[in-house]
């Protein structure tokens, strides 16, 4: 699909009529997932609704890895996941609201933690989406070819309780990766302040930092290193 001329201009094409037809096709697909999104269907209806799209989604993205296609399997999971919790918050709503049902209050409150629990992993679901969205259309630039030139890198490691034995083998392979080796800067950010610690970086040849409380956990340590 991805090949095809007319597929590539409909993708990226920057013609007013091509734009419109994006907008259209967008604005159209999107209206039918949210009226289909809370939509009450029996079991076997959502069965087949649930197959149909588990199969176009596979089509897709067999089909092509454009950007277009991969927005598109963004919002399938979106619509899925809504859908998903649409039914789920009508059903739990009904459930209380129904004169005959008995439940005690520390049912009440469980279903109410899952709910919550459910609604969290919901929005980290749609933020990640919102936030890589974007970035899917930068084109890779490529680096001069003198390495010269090239910038220098700090590697960060924070550690606060993992084990020597762990942490040896992260450092090491962060050494070795494919950079010049006088722009590249490794560091343990040890906040348990461990000696046997600055002993490995120092016979390793790593930078060593550790700093005097372990304020904000792991971002804390990262920011102190950085400034």
């Amino acid at each position: 699909m991805s090949d095809s001329p007319l597929w590539r201009e409909f993708e990226s094409g920057d013609h007013v009529l091509v734009r419109l037809l994006r907008f259209l096709i967008i604005g159209v697909g999107l209206v039918f997932l949210f009226s289909t999104s809370v939509l009450e269907l029996t079991w076997p209806q959502q069965l087949v609704l649930g197959l149909l799209t588990v199969l176009v989604a596979i089509w897709m993205d067999r089909s092509s890895s454009t950007y277009l296609v991969t927005l598109t399997l963004m919002i399938a999971s979106m619509y899925s996941t809504f859908r998903y919790g649409f039914w789920r918050m009508s059903t739990t709503v009904r459930f209380f609201l129904e004169p005959g049902s008995k439940y005690s209050f520390l049912e009440a409150f469980f279903i109410f933690m899952l709910l919550l629990a459910e609604a969290y992993a919901f929005i980290i679901l749609f933020l990640g989406y919102l936030q890589t969205a974007w970035p899917l259309r930068r084109t890779p630039v490529p680096l001069p070819e003198d390495p010269s030139t090239w910038p220098s890198v700090d590697l960060l490691i924070p550690t606060y309780n993992e084990p020597l034995s762990v942490v040896k083998y992260t450092a090491l392979a962060a050494m070795n990766i494919d950079w010049p080796v006088d722009k590249l800067n490794v560091y343990i950010l040890d906040d348990g302040k461990r000696e046997e610690f600055r002993k490995f970086a120092e016979e390793a040849g790593i930078g060593y930092m550790t700093r005097n409380d372990n304020a904000h956990a792991k971002a804390g340590n990262i920011n102190r290193a950085l400034a």
